[in-house]
């Protein structure tokens, strides 16, 4: 068990790509049943060694970081292993376990070619999520960044649709030139780390190696005009990968042509990475930064509300209008983030889980439809409720999670992102319930137009409903969805000490921070470390 404890990140990690390397070998070479029986085991695997995360991690312990591992890496450059996992990042780990196991049981009968291929990268893939999530030295975070790029760009490029090469490549290029990008300011917060570690004495062998360290850079000091330019090597890195507008072209493409398995991971758990980036490095590192990039963030997130609420509403392609519903709902996590305070803080990752929950279940819904009519065009079809009426009441389930629907995850989110950005300004509120009206617009239009109605085409008449498999990849979703909706509080949990230290670090002396409000209160500033290692946080009354 204490092994297990001291592990745990590294066995949730590493699981999936062991079983991608146990695959490579002879006996599943040709033998397709075997892969798919042997992959679904090691992905339900996955999420089951994940889940002491839940039961183990203390929701009110001050530390910055639980299950901490360390480990000497290259010594050389003050590069180390290091993992440990805050209550956001454990959040999204179990997120992706759980899409991950989905995804690879939604893809039984829908991949016939290369079989043995595909679930290696969908393993693989799994891998460079989990290790995004885990890290804490930024060498090793970028190495798992850019691990997870080359399996999904195989994955859309080799089992996507009909011009899965464009997407493929589009995909693969956006997101490289970010990271790249990203790689400067990485690299100009190393060097940095040399002299902040002789003027502030930290340990004394980074001002020899420089660190890649994040808790050692939480601790050193920054210039403010440092802070201005790494920001923007970061905001291109993370905002290409929400996508923020006006970077979210390459996402439509991408959804349409990919796989189902490689649509639900991509709007379920890739796209949290550039929120989560924000949250982890941007914010608590470059908080004058971020102050000042607040009007512009929240110009461009606002835009991306409402002009992909309306683009949404004109799309023939069902995956393409989920897809820009996407670029819609990050933008609302997006807002949220940036009013700066618990909150909006709060309510986004909130609604990052959420929108992982609903978007991935609908593009999972989507793909079971196209198994079976191999089209995704809306006029197409018609009347569904009468032949498909399991599938039907899936389906209006998780639209009503979508569009926040109360009793259902995604009105919490959206409500607690909502009272968080009124409380910084009443006129970004205006508009970030614009972008919830026309939510609704679009998934009522398309479920009218898809269930409802004559049956218009012969081929719609004899198609069957969802069999034991086909639910069993739903049902998890929906009861996550009402869980979330009814009862949030155990999820909230987890994020009322972490982000109340990020928002103490953005805006310090500004809010004392209970488990669901914050007070403007006039206390004197601390400094960042302080701020990092004590933040305050006072427990409210139970409710």
């Amino acid at each position: 068990m204490d092994f297990l404890r001291a592990h745990l990140l590294s066995i949730i990690t590493y699981t999936p790509l062991v079983g991608a390397a146990i695959l490579l070998f002879p006996p599943f070479k040709k033998n397709d049943d075997a892969v798919r029986w042997f992959a679904n085991a090691v992905a339900f695997l996955g999420f089951l060694v994940s889940l002491p995360l839940w039961f183990w991690f203390d929701r009110s312990h001050p530390t910055p970081f639980q299950f901490e591992e360390t480990g000497s890496w290259i010594p050389s450059i003050g590069v180390s292993y290091h993992f440990g996992v805050d209550g956001i990042s454990t959040l999204l780990i179990l997120l992706t376990t759980l899409l991950g196991s989905i995804a690879i049981l939604s893809s039984w009968t829908a991949i016939t070619d290369r079989v043995r291929q595909y679930y290696i990268f969908l393993l693989l893939l799994q891998t460079g999520m989990l290790g995004v999530f885990c890290a804490l030295d930024m060498f090793l975070f970028y190495v798992f960044w850019e691990v997870m790029l080359v399996p999904m760009y195989f994955l859309i490029g080799i089992w996507g649709g009909a011009r899965r090469l464009y997407a493929a490549i589009k995909f693969f290029l956006y997101t490289l030139v970010g990271s790249v990008v990203m790689l400067l300011g990485i690299l100009a917060l190393y060097f940095h780390s040399k002299t902040s570690a002789v003027l502030l004495d930290l340990k004394p062998v980074i001002a020899q190696t420089g660190t890649f360290d994040v808790t050692d850079w939480y601790r050193m000091g920054i210039p403010a005009d440092l802070q201005y330019w790494v920001f923007l090597a970061f905001f291109l890195g993370f905002a290409i990968k929400v996508p923020m507008f006006p970077f979210h072209t390459w996402l439509p493409d991408a959804h349409v042509e990919a796989p189902t398995a490689g649509s639900v991971i991509l709007a379920g758990v890739l796209l949290k990475m550039g929120t989560y980036g924000f949250l982890r490095f941007s914010l608590p590192l470059l908080p004058d930064a971020t102050r000042n990039a607040v009007p512009w963030m929240v110009t461009l997130s606002i835009i991306g509300i409402v002009y992909a609420g309306f683009v949404t509403l004109v799309q023939k392609d069902m995956k393409k209008l989920i897809a820009y519903s996407s670029v819609s709902h990050l933008g609302f996590c997006m807002l949220g983030m940036f009013a700066l305070n618990p909150l909006g803080l709060e309510g986004s990752v909130l609604q990052m889980v959420n929108h992982g929950l609903s978007t991935g279940g609908l593009f999972l819904i989507v793909g079971l439809l196209y198994e079976r009519r191999h089209t995704k065009e809306i006029a197409q079809f018609g009347g569904l409720a009468r032949v498909m009426p399991i599938y039907a009441t899936f389906t209006l389930i998780m639209f009503l999670a979508s569009m926040g629907l109360p009793l259902l995850n995604g009105f919490v989110g959206e409500a607690m992102i909502l009272l968080g950005v009124f409380s910084a300004n009443r006129v970004w509120a205006f508009w970030a319930v614009s972008g919830v009206v026309l939510g609704a617009a679009y998934l009522l239009w398309l479920y009218q137009r898809v269930f409802w109605g004559k049956i218009t085409h012969e081929e719609n008449e004899h198609l069957v409903d969802l069999n034991a498999r086909e639910i069993a990849t739903l049902v998890p979703l929906v009861a996550l969805c009402f869980w979330i909706g009814i009862y949030p509080k155990p999820v909230l949990d987890f994020l009322h000490v972490p982000l109340a230290r990020v928002a103490d670090i953005v805006q310090p002396g500004k809010f004392v921070v209970g488990p669901v409000h914050a007070a403007s209160v006039a206390t004197p500033p601390e400094t960042p470390a302080t701020r990092l290692e004590e933040p305050r946080v006072v427990p409210e009354p139970a409710r």
